[in-house]
């Protein structure tokens, strides 16, 4: 009887083990959880839902135009946004009459965002259509509810560093479950 306990014992303690070196290497270098909080990408992504975040994709992949990102805040780093993906490294952007224009080497005088991501009528307003010059590791971001989204608009570009990664996939609600591709330009 002792010797069945210590035998169960041990084969448990190898299962968590052999679980753990599985585990742990695959949530903190692979793949994070996020829980969405605020109203800032409705209506793609509502409160309360929960994200399975790519973190490898970036360590050998530039983030593209499109890509959903989850980042930490540039002036509070312990807190995580998630937004879109709007100008890349290098790339100029401006908001004027609504849209989102990019100026970059194929577009010198700009073209203006399509965004299919976007409710129909949705207009962008924000930085008193002024140009940001995004440096060779700055991104600019914003929210998908460009209504309510503290995004790159209110605090600046947002450094390289500050990329967790991008969002793979939804799990949860189930009827919502989704995996995402960063969108065609």
């Amino acid at each position: 009887m002792l010797r069945n306990f210590f035998s169960f014992v041990f084969e448990l303690i190898k299962i968590v083990v052999i679980s753990l070196v599985i585990i742990i290497p695959v949530r903190y270098f692979l793949i994070q959880p996020f829980y969405v909080k605020g109203a800032s990408m409705e209506p793609n992504f509502y409160d309360h839902e929960y994200l399975i975040i790519d973190e490898i994709t970036y360590r050998f992949n530039s983030p593209e135009r499109g890509d959903i990102v989850v980042f930490r805040y540039p002036k509070n780093p312990q807190e995580y946004f998630i937004k879109r993906m709007i100008a890349l490294p290098g790339e100029e952007v401006q908001i004027k009459d609504g849209n989102v224009i990019i100026y970059n080497e194929e577009n010198k005088e700009g073209m203006i965002l399509e965004e299919p991501y976007l409710t129909s009528g949705v207009k962008t307003y924000g930085l008193s259509e002024k140009k940001v010059i995004l440096s060779d590791n700055e991104y600019f971001v914003l929210g998908d509810n460009r209504n309510s989204s503290k995004d790159s608009r209110s605090f600046g570009p947002v450094n390289d560093s500050y990329l967790t990664g991008r969002v793979l996939l939804r799990g949860w609600p189930f009827d919502r479950i989704h995996l995402f591709e960063a969108p065609e330009y």
